[in-house]
């Protein structure tokens, strides 16, 4: 009798051991799991958003110079209409996480900062020229400065950059579903994200 009892605690034993070892390995394979995951999302939002704009601008060009004593005056003139197609982009491959399988949290570290990239196109119309003062590159290089500058400050006063944001938040949105989703927690700025409305202030 007691050979069989002790039989059937080690038998017990055996099993709650195995069982211990079996749903450890099986909880270590399902968070390797949930944590590559996560990362194959993150590297699937690491692409270019990019939001675009389209411009248009006429600008004119006028220079004069004296010569000879201010006896004489060399004139050159241009009429310049400029088109730009204007991106504002946020690069996600440099969007900085970091994950703790411990402690089933996703941690942003960093976002990347907008960038405006512009792309003008210029046709000059009414060009003229004196001998004394002809058009050279210096000129062409500030005709191009000069459209380019207003185009960004168009830009920046437009909705172009919010319109990027919005692009932005809608993917972190992604990252944030999956967490919940999967039981993990997202943190940004030591502050854990609970809601999609706390998205709205992750790029502030």
């Amino acid at each position: 009798m007691n050979r069989f009892f002790l039989g059937f605690i080690a038998a017990l034993l055996v099993m709650a051991g195995l069982w211990f070892f079996v749903d450890r390995k099986d909880s270590q394979e399902e968070l390797n799991a949930n944590s590559a995951m996560i990362q194959e999302q993150i590297q699937n939002v690491g692409k270019l958003i990019v939001t675009e704009g389209y411009y248009s601008q006429v600008y004119t060009y006028r220079n004069s110079q004296k010569l000879f004593l201010d006896l004489v005056s060399a004139n050159k003139k241009a009429l310049i209409i400029a088109k730009a197609k204007a991106t504002v982009e946020y690069d996600l491959r440099k969007l900085e996480t970091k994950i703790d399988q411990k402690s089933k949290t996703l941690t942003i570290i960093k976002i990347p900062e907008p960038v405006i990239n512009i792309y003008p196109e210029f046709e000059y119309y009414d060009v003229t020229q004196d001998f004394l003062n002809q058009f050279e590159a210096n000129d062409y290089n500030k005709i191009k400065t000069n459209i380019t500058k207003q185009f960004r400050d168009k830009i920046e006063a437009s909705g172009l950059k919010d319109d990027a944001q919005e692009r932005l938040i809608s993917e972190l949105l992604n990252i944030y579903v999956l967490t919940k989703s999967l039981g993990w927690t997202l943190i940004y700025n030591e502050v854990i994200i609970e809601n999609p409305e706390q998205m709205e202030n992750l790029t502030r």
